[in-house]
């Protein structure tokens, strides 16, 4: 999430458009038999259940990056110390396809039989805060319990105390190690659940979002807008950068791919390659930030191999092989 930028802020400030001239890159695949990702609701009951066994079993599982936490922590660590290189720029698509990847790697290792699944958010813009991810025993647990805190930096957390996470202790805020329960503080800007941000989520948001017609500015409003509104309506954990301590945070971001990949189809010959904007964030200093290319790198820290952008561009490629 773009932090600490606020989603008003964000959706305020210029549009880069920076161009970056696609450079087509022409690959057979062998990926005849792609997966299909599924929304978490149209999973079977032991569908779920695997998938939940896997999270959980991250937690008791060595770091791939030399730290003394498990793996679990792995991903937040690593989406925190990558913060500036991943938001606000062009990588942000491409960067997060990858990291919801190598995750669902690591559920597998973990005995997950399935494929990432997603929460279509845009069903539930109207009442956020009734919808059934939130169920304790089919969902994700609900909202922080105001009966249940730690002490926080600058007021009281309240932990998740329901459903299949309320056990989790994230070892990481931001650059800070600070054990702590799983935290989650729903709100509508203000210190009320209400609706939750879901005008900035609902159908017609992300319509109008898909009808664009270039990736640069595509890449903004999904990430300004739908994208940054889930993150801070869900607090807790999902505000700071470390916010994949969190197991809806994959959820989310696999319905982000799912609208990049659902924008692709609309013209996969030309947006498959499509790609433009920004390579590093702008400093709003006068200075043009470096325009974006295919062959940029995308950084995982250790936790997977580095790819350059141009690898990630398609989904149905012999290293991910999947649709929606």
């Amino acid at each position: 999430m773009l932090l600490p930028i606020s989603l008003l802020a964000l959706t305020l400030s210029s549009i880069p458009i920076a161009l970056a001239t696609p450079t087509p890159i022409y690959r057979r695949s062998n990926c005849t038999n792609p997966t299909v990702r599924k929304e978490w609701r149209t999973l079977s009951r032991s569908e779920q259940i695997n998938y939940v066994e896997a999270v959980n079993c991250l937690a008791t599982k060595q770091s791939r990056i030399g730290l003394t936490t498990p793996l679990y922590d792995d991903f937040p660590y690593i989406h925190n110390q990558l913060n500036n290189e991943i938001h606000s720029v062009a990588s942000f698509l491409p960067w997060h396809r990858y990291f919801v990847h190598v995750y669902e790697a690591a559920l597998k290792e973990c005995g997950y039989k399935g494929s990432a699944t997603y929460w279509d958010w845009t069903l539930d813009s109207l009442s956020p805060s009734t919808s059934s991810i939130w169920d304790a025993t089919a969902g994700f647990g609900g909202n922080g319990s105001p009966n249940v805190t730690e002490p926080g930096e600058y007021s009281p957390r309240n932990c998740v105390a329901d459903g299949p996470f309320k056990n989790l202790r994230p070892s990481y805020i931001t650059d800070s190690y600070e054990p702590h329960c799983l935290s989650r503080t729903w709100n509508n800007g203000t210190s009320e659940p209400g609706r939750m941000l879901g005008e900035y989520y609902s159908p017609e948001i992300v319509a109008e979002g898909q009808a664009l017609g270039n990736y640069s500015e595509y890449r903004y409003k999904l990430e300004g807008t739908p994208h940054g509104a889930i993150h801070s309506s869900i607090g807790g954990d999902m505000v700071p950068s470390t916010s994949p301590n969190d197991p809806i945070f994959f959820l989310h971001h696999t319905q982000i791919d799912r609208l990049w990949y659902l924008w692709q189809q609309q013209d996969p010959e030309k947006r498959n390659y499509e790609y433009s904007g920004i390579r590093t964030q702008d400093q709003f200093d006068g200075v043009t930030p470096p325009e974006a290319s295919l062959e940029d790198w995308l950084p995982m820290r250790g936790v997977a191999a580095d790819l350059q952008v141009k690898d990630l561009m398609t989904t149905e490629s012999d290293l991910m092989c999947y649709t929606y």
